[in-house]
């Protein structure tokens, strides 16, 4: 028989995550579901779903629809829950004495609801009557200002009877719930009288507006079903419409789901597609390892985009979901995925970084896609993430025209070279920029503070990179300037080396040299400096990572032999796990060391976890907590981990093998590619990259380092 041909654009039943089973309440992060229009977290239950989040309408992480069967909490049976995830939708399953359950959850295409399709088999010999109840809440409001906590803005609603459903509305009238079932089914309102004021910490609970309960006459060995409706809206009308609709056919429902993910994942890959303003190229390879990681990225980034009425910027990517920062794009985050946001949606990407460069990027972390307006404090990285995001559009668009552009009363080459520069602003004694404390950097390393090496290097890489695109541009002077100025910079960066030990130290301002064993500075300085530094540099580099970073399917962000790793238990930065994006970075820094060997070696295993749904905010190492069918786990969104399910950092998978393995290093201003620093032949010697947009020009990227225009 021939060999079974290698599928180049994935489907959903691609990107399928392993089945994950699990008791009550265990280690096991609930997944997210999105539209495009919104999002909702489903739920450990059988049926219930929580942050049904539909902007501008919001409520927080209100749980509903918890199941109730033959009158008892699902949950309390201690029966395995099986939840199996895909783009379009989550299919849960329990066994109970005598049925069988199975649930579809899917984001309703095109519509600011959530539908649930509940099927009950009878596995008796008897006929029986089954009665599934939904205990049902709604906490929605709608908020004119940008939703500036973690968590979306929720309030105390009031529920009324309706025809087998419930509507809840605000105190103001300006937000709504109407849920129900799609057929005949029992409502009525809570018997507990609302809370005068809010629950204590560590008492917790939600208002219960009601439940409904339907019955289901089953025949052994027959299945009957029904569906569940959560629409949200700011009338009650709108709210009662979007129901109706979605009502009318819920297992049409769950089925156009699956075709609008399959439209969108193929849109992803075509050229000239309607869906986005780019596109990625296609990955033919015989690398499994490669091309799972590949499309982990591409799906990690569509998985963000938001198009819901009343966006500011017409489309927006957030940052996290379903539980965090809602209507949140952070800066940081953004740049992680630049090449793929130029590569994919390249118009939508040039108004985020317009609208960021026409803002203060010194005094936020992000913007609200609500009110355009600023999110959150300073980021110290801002100055590198913005170099990079002009960079990578400009290289990869050909679209020099952005550098003339005036914004904020300063063209954008003017703006690039501010930022490159920033640092000198933030110097103490040392020729070092000093980046204060914790919270403008890693957040949970102690130690991770003032003279690191990653943004000094990154110094170092912004004045290199804009005196590239200055001269593109014409300005050798300014570019000549800069240069100078690198070479001078990289020198006191290479003195916070620890000789011998393959790390840096983070200089404090009393010059105290404090030994930090971090990813982040093994990524960036790799990425950003390799070439200056010695041989036996780079050797200690690759040695520490492997000896102390590295896992079979993760990666430790901080060193477990490293003193700071008692000091916090979140997984994205610390010790047990990682952020998506750092283990696609150490792979491109072990490229730029010079031990690509090394990094194709680890991405067999590193891909074993893009197996639970798109990248999540923190995955744990293997020794912190099992992995999840051979992935490293991920981290779960409660105190003390704070860890959402997913994060749109996924993008430096993509720019892992385009980048590093392909060897693709446009130049701003040219067509031209070189691809003779590519290493993907050792993993597929007929690996190509298919379709590849630089500038106006297509072209297929081979193994070999040939460039062609596209076939």
């Amino acid at each position: 028989m021939p060999p079974t041909p290698i599928r180049a654009i994935p489907t959903v039943g691609d990107l399928a995550a392993d089945p994950v089973t699990h008791h009550y309440d265990d280690m096991i992060a609930p997944s997210g579901l999105t539209n495009f229009l919104g999002t909702v977290r489903v739920d450990h239950d059988l049926t219930a779903i929580s942050a049904v989040t539909f902007p501008p309408v919001s409520q927080g992480l209100t749980r509903t629809a918890a199941c109730f069967v033959d009158g008892r909490l699902v949950e309390s049976y201690g029966a395995m829950i099986r939840h199996e995830w895909r783009p379009d939708r989550v299919r849960r399953s329990v066994t109970l004495p005598g049925l069988d359950l199975r649930t579809d959850t899917v984001c309703a295409p095109g519509e600011t609801a959530v539908t649930v399709d509940v099927q009950v088999t009878n596995t008796g010999v008897k006929h029986r009557t089954v009665t599934v109840t939904l205990s049902l809440a709604a906490g929605v409001t709608k908020s004119a200002e940008a939703w500036l906590d973690a968590m979306a803005p929720e309030e105390r609603n009031r529920a009324s009877l309706g025809p087998s459903r419930l509507a809840f509305g605000n105190g103001a009238g300006t937000a709504w719930s109407v849920q129900g079932a799609d057929t005949d089914a029992d409502v009525r309102l809570s018997g507990i009288a609302p809370a005068s004021g809010e629950h204590e910490v560590g008492i917790g609970g939600i208002e219960r507006g009601g439940e409904m309960t339907v019955r289901l006459d089953v025949a052994p060995g027959a299945t009957a079903r029904f569906g569940y409706v959560h629409a949200v809206a700011a009338t009650e009308a709108e709210a009662a419409e979007v129901f109706d609709r979605v009502a009318a056919d819920v297992p049409a429902t769950v089925r156009a789901a699956e075709t609008l993910w399959n439209e969108q994942l193929a849109a992803a890959f075509r050229p000239g597609n309607d869906d986005f303003s780019g596109h990625l190229p296609i990955l033919e390879t015989s690398s499994d390892a490669l091309r799972r990681l590949y499309w982990w990225g591409a799906l990690g980034t569509i998985w963000f985009r938001r198009d819901f009425a009343g966006n500011v910027l017409g489309r927006s990517y957030d940052t996290l979901m379903p539980n965090y920062w809602a209507t949140t794009t952070f800066i940081w985050d953004y740049s992680l995925s630049s090449i793929t946001h130029a590569l994919l949606d390249p118009e939508v990407m040039r108004r985020q970084v317009r609208h960021w460069i026409d803002s203060d990027i010194h005094t936020h972390f992000g913007t609200s896609s609500l009110t355009g307006g600023p999110v959150g404090r300073w980021y110290s990285v801002n100055d590198y993430a913005m170099t990079r995001l002009v960079n990578d559009y400009i290289r990869f668009t050909g679209d020099t025209a952005l550098l003339d552009e005036t914004l904020a009363g300063r063209t954008v080459a003017e703006h690039l070279r501010d930022w490159a520069l920033a640092w000198r602003g933030l110097r103490g004694a040392s020729p070092l920029a000093d980046y204060g404390e914790i919270d403008n950097l890693l957040e949970c390393v102690s130690s991770y503070t003032h003279e690191v090496a990653g943004l000094n290097a990154a110094n170092v890489w912004n004045m290199r990179t804009v005196a590239q695109i200055l001269t593109a541009h014409g300005d050798t002077a300014g570019a000549a300037e800069l240069t100078v100025a690198a070479d001078e910079l990289v020198k006191s960066v290479v003195d916070l080396y620890q000789p011998g030990d393959g790390y840096f130290v983070a200089r404090q301002p009393d010059g105290t040299r404090v030994p930090v064993r971090h990813i982040y500075d093994f990524s960036v300085v790799g990425t950003t400096i390799a070439d200056d530094l010695d041989e036996s540099v780079r050797a200690e580099m690759v040695a520490f990572f492997e000896r102390e970073l590295r896992t079979e399917t993760w990666v430790r962000s901080l060193s477990p032999w490293d003193p700071d790793a008692s000091y916090s238990v979140r997984p994205d930065h610390q010790w047990n796990g990682a952020y998506p994006a750092w283990p696609a970075d150490a792979v491109r820094s072990l490229v730029a060391l010079g031990a690509p060997s090394v990094a194709a070696e680890w991405l067999p295993g590193l891909a074993r976890s893009a197996n639970q749904g798109p990248p999540g905010q923190g995955h744990f190492t293997e020794e912190a907590m099992p992995t999840i069918a051979g992935g490293a786990r991920k981290a779960p969104p409660q105190l003390p981990y704070i860890i959402d399910w997913a994060c749109s950092s996924a993008g430096a998978y993509v720019a892992l093998v385009i980048e590093s393995f392909f060897g693709v290093d446009p130049k701003v201003g040219s067509t031209e590619l070189d691809a003779m620093r590519r290493h993907v032949a050792d993993l597929d010697p007929d690996a190509v990259l298919r379709g590849l947009r630089i500038g106006d020009r297509l072209v297929d990227v081979h193994a070999d380092g040939t460039v062609a225009d596209a076939s």
